[in-house]
């Protein structure tokens, strides 16, 4: 039976796994096995960062909007149940950006919610 040559794919896998360890610190960004576990690490964190990103953008607008209806002596929650009430559906991702740079919008959203609550 006729030798099979694997230096192409694990000179692709070395490679790919170093262009990915690149910019890391000592042994872990040129000796492969240190290089594998690293990134592997760090594939991990990245898919667990892209879940925390979600849930810290959340709370920021949320911040936002609270601070922004206590301006108008309401609470955020007030202000979320009386949009609910009022059939206003909007998310709070626009709601944060209303508050932050259409102040005037976001007042007729807030008197609005004060005469139907």
């Amino acid at each position: 039976m006729s030798r099979a040559p694997r230096a192409v794919p694990s000179h692709a896998r070395r490679k790919r796994v170093f262009k990915a360890a690149k910019g890391f610190y000592g042994r872990r960004k040129n000796t492969i096995t240190v290089a594998n576990a690293a990134v592997d690490r760090s594939m991990q964190h990245n898919y667990i960062g892209r879940k925390l990103k979600k849930r810290n953008f959340r709370a920021l607008w949320i911040q936002r909007i609270n601070a922004a209806c206590r301006e108008h002596g309401l609470t955020y929650s007030r202000f979320i149940s009386g949009l609910l009430k009022a059939g206003i559906a909007i998310d709070r991702k626009v709601l944060a950006d209303l508050a932050v740079k259409e102040p005037a919008a976001f007042k007729a959203l807030v008197d609005q919610v004060g005469v139907e609550a």
